[in-house]
């Protein structure tokens, strides 16, 4: 059973955060000491700088030759699972929001794909992990945490960052398209110009009044240049007797004469991934990990570490992403207007995903994969310890969620103890 020592451990383990937290907050709520746009840097330098030195270090530190299979795969069932049943709802979703398109302000299918899988499958394995399931379990469990970590900053964190950046880039290549290129371009000819080309073209005097010119320009990344000329000569004669109306893809559509029933420009999803990417590849947590996973491959094969002139050079900005991510949540709580930003529904449904939805389906995939005894308790009750701090980090970095990212973490810290006790219990039954 867990001691009071041990319990004297987590509460060790958890104060730097809640200090750390504590002090963002009276610098922007009390002490007015950064405005939005720097509270804004210090995350950003967390996740281009800071964590990507973390996961360097705590994946090329790992040896993954010794890693525990079946743990891992229980864990990446777990996820996989999770995956297919949130994007089997955005699929349905996506379905009923054509026939009754939501609010501008309404969060997209994909979007709660994102942050529901976060809060979800994305636990502090490492922070509130090793001194909490160290005093349960023994110090194997230390190892076991970083094995689970390693596989969140290969694998799901780059997948989690590719999400927000294919959401990104689709929100850029529609805001393109209603600006530049229009999927759909509707321009109507008014009664006084229909009676004008009726009186010009006798002989078509039977042609509805009411028609509509439509040219349907196809939203793709192409080069305008070439067409401006030949768009100009091609809007100067008539189709059947209709005027035609061509609008070049360098020009912007004035609003009042767009159809307000035109649906969305149909983004291609090839371009989108591609543009997804290509900016993925360029973000260092990829390399970060894949160069930590790289290495460890190697230097465990040969029994080799890092220079210590090197590792402790990494040291130096790696150990600030904990305590400036958890800062970086004081601040953004500061900048809100109520304690509990996301609302109350949210942040109860936050703690049920992250602490119920969670841990049991790491026990039904746990099961799938045959654990057993304590290798079966430590992969529950690591299922159950609350939110990691970097999926703020990212959640603020991108702007989605972030409010109920914040709440999972500051709710989440206090809420933990009692659910992995409680199912440290029940796992010992």
């Amino acid at each position: 059973m867990i001691s009071g020592g041990n319990l004297y451990a987590v509460a060790k383990a958890m104060a730097p955060l809640y200090t750390a937290m504590a002090l963002g907050y009276i610098s922007v709520k009390y002490l007015r000491a950064f405005t939005p746009d720097q509270c804004a840097g210090i995350n950003h330098f967390v996740a281009l700088y800071a964590l990507p030195l973390l996961i360097f270090r705590m994946v090329s530190s790992n040896n993954p030759y010794a890693m525990s299979g079946r743990l891992l795969a229980a864990d990446t069932l777990q996820k996989i699972i999770l995956l297919a049943i949130l994007f089997a709802w955005a699929y349905w979703a996506n379905k009923r929001q054509k026939k009754s398109p939501p609010s501008a302000s309404s969060s997209t299918p994909l979007q709660w794909v994102v942050t529901i899988f976060s809060l979800a499958s994305l636990p502090n394995t490492i922070i509130m992990g090793v001194p909490l399931l160290g005093g349960m379990y023994g110090s194997m469990s230390a190892g076991l945490m970083v094995q689970i970590v390693v596989l969140q900053f290969c694998i799901w964190y780059n997948l989690v960052i590719f999400l927000y950046e294919f959401m990104a880039a689709k929100r850029a290549v529609l805001a393109k398209g209603h600006q530049v290129l229009p999927a759909l371009v509707t321009e109507k000819i008014s009664t006084t110009e229909v009676a004008m080309q009726e009186k010009e073209n006798s002989t078509e005097a039977t042609q509805p009044q009411n028609e509509v010119c439509v040219t349907i320009i196809e939203a793709t990344e192409v080069d305008t240049s070439d067409q401006s000329e030949t768009s100009e000569d091609e809007a100067s004669e008539p189709a059947n007797g209709i005027p035609k109306t061509v609008v070049p893809l360098s020009d912007k559509v004035p609003d009042q004469h767009v159809n307000e029933e035109t649906p969305e420009p149909t983004v291609a999803v090839k371009v989108v991934v591609i543009m997804a990417m290509k900016k993925l590849l360029k973000i260092p947590n990829t390399y970060a990990s894949f160069l930590g996973l790289l290495w460890s491959l190697m230097a465990s094969k040969v029994g080799i570490k890092l220079p210590e002139i090197v590792d402790d050079s990494l040291a130096i900005v790696s150990t600030t992403a904990v305590g400036l991510s958890m800062f970086t949540a004081g601040t953004f709580l500061a900048r809100q207007t109520q304690f509990i930003p996301c609302g109350y529904s949210k942040a109860i449904l936050s703690i049920l995903v992250r602490f119920i939805i969670g841990p049991l389906l790491m026990a039904i995939t746990s099961f799938a994969m045959g654990l057993h005894g304590t290798l079966l308790h430590i992969a529950i009750v690591q299922a159950a310890l609350p939110l990691a701090v970097s999926s703020f980090v990212y959640a603020e970095e991108y702007k989605l969620h972030a409010d109920i990212m914040s709440t999972g973490i500051i709710i989440g810290n206090f809420v933990s103890l009692p659910f992995t006790i409680m199912y440290y219990i029940l796992t010992g039954l």
